[in-house]
């Protein structure tokens, strides 16, 4: 190493070091302007924070005017995600960018292109996966959820009481429905109307029956417990049935997916071992019409080999 070289590579150390006693490493306690302390004193927004509310409102009259706004607000409250659906969308738009410019300049541009598809259809399907999630999650608790509302009701509480309870000692996402009807309740909304509408968010037609049932009581009186009582054990019947056909049909639906992933394997292993074979495929119109065969009867068994192992309870 030349000495010219080592000065160069010491004065450059040291102008690092300098930088990081002057910026980085805190000189001392820092003053906290006036104006921070004035809760009616709106913050200064930054740069970026403005982009990205402009972008936001961007996305958001987009979704407006296709009227895309209300459904798919209600697909993320479905799933319990409490991102608005205008930063979620151009969250998934950034990323989309994002993943299509990295595999554009790492691996191919094919494979940029395949990424604009494959990360919004990957965002739709994790939404989608949240809302069945969290809807088996509410059905499977919905039995200890009516047997905590009838003791409450024997206890001598009232029905909204009850449901409070239940909104108290429950887990998620039982506790957030109905701590929502309660919620919605205590501002002026009938309660009828709360529970229907949990029911059909929450997709469970054994919940329909629970408010049918509140409804009935409400204008002709009874003993609510008792009612709640028959429901529950209905309840559970059902979701002793639901489970037994599920163990049943899981067989078939893993061969499904089986049968499903296997043509793709197939081919990636082959890409990698002998790319040679499969290049015979794009070098000619029959290789692509073979593709195109191949891909209609992979769609179509699909579908028929979903439709068979999908029981209907």
């Amino acid at each position: 190493m030349t000495p010219a070289l080592l000065a160069v590579g010491l004065g450059a150390v040291a102008a690092g070091l300098l930088v990081l006693a002057l910026v980085v490493v805190p000189g001392g306690p820092s003053r906290v302007p006036l104006s921070r302390l004035d809760p009616t004193v709106a913050p200064e927004a930054s740069a970026l924070a403005g982009a990205g509310a402009a972008a936001g409102a961007a996305v958001e009259k987009v979704l407006v005017k296709r009227g895309l706004l209300l459904r798919g607000g209600e697909a993320l409250d479905r799933a319990g995600m409490t991102t608005p659906l205008p930063k979620f969308v151009l969250n998934v738009g950034l990323w989309t960018v994002a993943a299509g410019v990295a595999s554009t300049l790492l691996v191919d541009t094919w494979l940029g292109l395949v990424m604009l598809v494959v990360v919004p259809f990957g965002a739709r399907l994790l939404v989608k996966f949240r809302v069945g999630r969290r809807q088996a999650a509410f059905a499977d608790q919905l039995d200890d959820s009516l047997q905590l509302m009838a003791s409450s009701l024997r206890a001598g509480h009232s029905l909204l009481r009850a449901v409070d309870a239940v909104s108290q000692d429950a887990a998620s996402p039982t506790a957030e429905e109905f701590a929502r009807i309660v919620n919605e309740t205590r501002v002026g909304r009938d309660l009828g109307d709360s529970l229907d509408e949990v029911a059909e968010r929450m997709g469970s037609e054994d919940f329909t029956w629970v408010a049918q049932a509140i409804a009935i009581h409400r204008e002709v009186g009874g003993n609510l417990a008792e009612v709640l009582d028959a429901v529950g054990k209905t309840i559970r019947e059902r979701n002793a049935i639901r489970r037994q056909v599920k163990a049943l049909s899981a067989e078939g639906k893993l061969s499904a997916i089986v049968l499903g992933a296997l043509p793709f394997g197939i081919v990636a292993f082959l890409s990698m071992t002998n790319a040679s074979y499969l290049a015979k495929f794009t070098q000619s119109f029959m290789g692509y019409g073979m593709l195109a065969a191949a891909a209609v009867l992979m769609v179509v068994g699909m579908l028929w080999l979903k439709k068979t192992v999908a029981i209907k309870f």
